[in-house]
């Protein structure tokens, strides 16, 4: 064997592989039939790399996960990491904040009640809970306004990967 040469995985690793590469991807549940047809091989086989990488997850110090849901099987993260993910990922952002937000995007640095003109009185609440979120920052005007100028944050350009807005219009 030269010595730039890879070995070739035996067929149950790379099945394995295959199998974790699916779940990763598909970010849902997956039943075996599902997971089968992405690969394009038998149940069975998928079955087989399936129980090789729940073995392996369950022996291997990792924060992931094999879990068998109603709906199929599911790459997750272990629930020790809970509190992490709550911390880093907003739990939910309901249509209405979504809105709220695009608006903040697409508008720059947006007067809080032109906001509210903008997107009615319950775009308050929506304010709120994306400066909690940290998707936004509030910034008193400068000639002293009583209403605050509204932008989005790093955070929000992280979370949505979206760098230059004007690519999107």
């Amino acid at each position: 064997m030269d010595l730039y040469e890879q070995p070739e995985l035996p067929i149950a690793q790379s099945l394995k592989q295959k199998v974790e590469a699916v779940l990763y991807l598909k970010g849902q549940p997956m039943n075996l039939a599902a997971i089968a047809a992405a690969l394009g091989c038998e149940v069975e086989d998928a079955e087989m790399g399936l129980i090789d990488l729940i073995t392996e997850y369950a022996h291997r110090d990792s924060a992931l996960e094999i879990v068998e849901t109603d709906v199929g099987f599911s790459l997750r993260l272990r629930s020790e990491f809970e509190d992490l993910v709550h911390k880093l990922i907003p739990v939910d952002l309901g249509r209405g904040a979504l809105r709220t937000l695009a608006a903040i995007a697409l508008k720059k640095n947006i007067v809080q009640s032109e906001l509210i003109e903008l997107r009615g009185a319950g775009a308050y609440q929506h304010v709120q809970e994306l400066v909690e979120q940290g998707f936004v920052k509030k910034k008193r005007q400068a000639d002293g306004g009583r209403s605050s100028v509204l932008q989005v944050t790093a955070k929000f350009h992280q979370y949505f990967e979206i760098d230059d807005l004007t690519k999107l219009i």
